[in-house]
């Protein structure tokens, strides 16, 4: 969406209700209703669009859409899917000074067992990783959805146990 177009196209409403399902589990993105093209040459400036508790919080303040808002609202859909819930309540433990003690395994959905194979452990870190690098609250800090993509592909070699990870850690850890 962002990079195989001439004009990247900015969706601007990534939400959990937007991601439909084929019976495969794989997974599409709906409602272009808001979406706009994105011209390089221009300032890019819209109007407030998108899901309450999904939209970027630059977006608020500038109101310049840029692919880092969608780059934000998919690393929030992350989070929620790893956690069960919206994560508005770990974008405030994130910014306080009890952070550093978050361990990843307290974030995640109760309802789920915890993973017991090696590799669904390194994925769920992974996609840990990358959500809180999306969730950055400096745009230009944020991964770009091709390296995201390029990222979930690869394998990484975490050397902390899947119960000693902390949110601390992952979020020093270089993309």
């Amino acid at each position: 969406m962002h990079h195989d177009y001439t004009l990247p196209i900015i969706h601007r409403d990534i939400s959990s209700s937007n991601i439909l399902l084929d019976s495969k589990l794989d997974a599409f993105l709906s409602d272009f209703g808001t979406a706009r093209l994105l011209h390089h040459d221009s300032s890019n400036q819209t109007v407030l669009a998108g899901t309450y508790g999904y939209i970027a919080p630059e977006l608020a303040y500038t109101m310049v859409v840029t692919e880092k808002c969608d780059v934000y609202s998919f690393g929030v859909v992350a989070l929620e899917t790893m956690m069960g819930k919206h994560p508005r309540e770990l974008f405030t433990l994130l910014s306080s000074s009890s952070a550093q003690s978050i361990m990843l395994t307290d974030i995640l959905d109760s309802r789920l067992p915890s993973p017991q194979d090696q590799q669904v452990a390194r994925d769920v870190v992974l996609v840990v990783w990358l959500a809180l690098k999306c969730i950055h609250s400096n745009p230009r800090s944020r991964p770009t959805m091709q390296l995201i993509s390029s990222r979930l592909l690869t394998q990484l070699p975490f050397l902390e146990t899947f119960h000693g990870i902390s949110l601390w850690l992952l979020n020093t850890q270089e993309i």
